[in-house]
């Protein structure tokens, strides 16, 4: 069994920054073989995807909308992958979710099998 748990989430001035962690845990599973990625989800809104990091030399990938103002990293020993949001927006407001995939890019929700329960960003103007 997998679990994936993420922390760091909470109410923020617009222009802010958090950084999410999400710690992955599971007698065979093996962080270091997967790609990890993050998506979020405002109301009424579909899950979109944030960023990834893959498990092959940790070439990373991020949606237009953070671009520039996001940073996903890895830290294998630790099994835990980070997102660092500055300059944050209203419109980043989502719960934000830790997934992992066994495929390479891990872009679309439909490539990650393991989902954390999500954590609340709120950016306040």
């Amino acid at each position: 069994q997998v679990q994936l748990v993420e922390s760091g989430g909470g109410l923020v001035q617009a222009g802010g920054s958090l950084r999410l962690s999400c710690a992955a845990s599971g007698r065979t599973f093996t962080f270091s073989s997967y790609t990890m990625g993050w998506f979020r989800q405002a109301p009424g809104k579909e899950r979109e995807f944030v960023a990834s990091i893959t498990w092959r030399n940790e070439i990373t990938y991020y949606a237009d909308s953070v671009k520039g103002r996001s940073t996903i990293s890895r830290d294998n020993a630790k099994n835990t992958v980070y997102l660092q949001m500055d300059t944050l927006k209203p419109q980043d407001t989502a719960v934000y979710y830790c997934a992992a995939s066994p495929t390479l890019a891990g872009l679309t929700r439909y490539d990650y099998n393991y989902w954390g329960q999500g954590t609340q960003v709120t950016v306040s103007s």
